[in-house]
């Protein structure tokens, strides 16, 4: 007769009559286990938890620090972070990179329009009234270049007219027989002279007028054109990398990467339309103030010119007065600043 075989009393799971498992015998083991161990040699405490039938695990095993036959609990709460504040360095590292990314996304972008691999965003219109200024700016140049030459001749010539009424002076001083004939030369010569530091005079504010139109007005709607332009670079490469994306696969790792390369996108576009309305209000008011400027600079030239060369020294002298001209008398310093005062 077959003998059967010892059973364990962790084994036998008694259960109530209202179907629920009974824990007296587990507590019991679980008492009779703490006593079989050894006390002080750094072990956990443990404890065996049974579950019904219907569990598919077999137990859980819960441990704890031992201390001395009696278990402790570790408190639970909020977990503080040592340095909360943001690293400079770190932030200066995030610029960095983000610079960097920045600036190779631009790189390839215009190394492959060159090429004519890339496309690009192109507002006709705006992109021919840009060239236009530009072809003006050079012609003004070259005007205002010419002007200054004239200015510096005219000086020249001023300074040796004066130069040359002062000798004839002199000699019809010392010449009695040639006296009248010096003193008709030095009055003609000295004449010139006056009429020429008026022109002189004209043609400065010309130059004046004119380099601050080309140099300043024209040269800041340039700069403004300049940031136009490298914000349409970054806008085309942030679009092509969102196509590039677009027409990848799209899966739990791509998602994240086409929503961000969407926001970038999005901030970068926002930032070329704002610079391409800029752009164009500019050039809107740049053509006015050029009218304006050229047709008053430009009557004042020829009225001048026309004046001196005729002989018209009222004439001349009344052209300044219309343009608020005030000439500097030679030989005479400019006030100090307690007299303007």
């Amino acid at each position: 007769m077959a003998q059967e075989s010892p059973k364990s009393s962790a084994a036998e799971i008694p259960v109530t009559s209202n179907g629920e498992v009974d824990d007296s015998r587990e507590h019991g083991f679980n008492r009779d286990l703490k006593r079989s161990l050894p006390a002080g040699l750094g072990l956990s405490e443990t404890q065996i938890t049974s579950h019904g039938f219907d569990s598919t695990k077999e137990g859980i095993i819960e441990a704890g620090a031992f201390q001395g036959g009696q278990s402790t609990q570790a408190k639970s709460g909020p977990v503080l972070l040592a340095d909360e504040t943001k690293n400079p360095a770190m932030e200066k590292l995030e610029l960095v990179r983000k610079w960097s990314l920045n600036t190779y996304k631009c790189t390839r972008q215009i190394i492959s329009e060159k090429l004519g691999r890339g496309s690009r965003t192109v507002d006709l219109e705006l992109e021919a009234q840009i060239d236009i200024l530009r072809d003006n700016k050079k012609k003004y140049e070259n005007i205002l270049k010419l002007a200054q030459t004239l200015s510096t001749q005219l000086f020249q010539m001023v300074h040796t007219q004066r130069q040359l009424g002062d000798a004839f002076a002199d000699l019809s001083l010392k010449s009695l027989e040639l006296h009248e004939e010096f003193g008709y030369n030095a009055d003609t010569q000295k004449l010139l002279a006056k009429n020429g530091e008026t022109l002189l005079g004209a043609i400065n504010f010309f130059i004046a007028s004119v380099n601050t139109l080309v140099n300043k007005t024209i040269e800041d709607t340039l700069m403004t054109v300049k940031q136009y332009e490298s914000a349409r670079i970054e806008y085309d490469a942030y679009r092509t990398d969102l196509e590039e994306l677009n027409l990848g696969p799209r899966d739990a790792n791509t998602l994240p990467k086409i929503e961000q390369s969407q926001h970038l996108f999005q901030v970068h576009k926002e930032k070329y339309d704002k610079m391409r309305n800029d752009v164009s209000i500019k050039l809107k008011f740049l053509e006015e103030n050029k009218v304006k400027v050229l047709h008053n600079q430009l009557v004042l030239f020829h009225n001048a010119i026309a004046a001196y060369f005729a002989g018209n020294q009222k004439q001349l002298e009344q052209t300044l007065k219309q343009f608020h001209i005030k000439l500097k008398t030679p030989g005479v310093d400019a006030p100090s600043w307690l007299e303007e005062q």
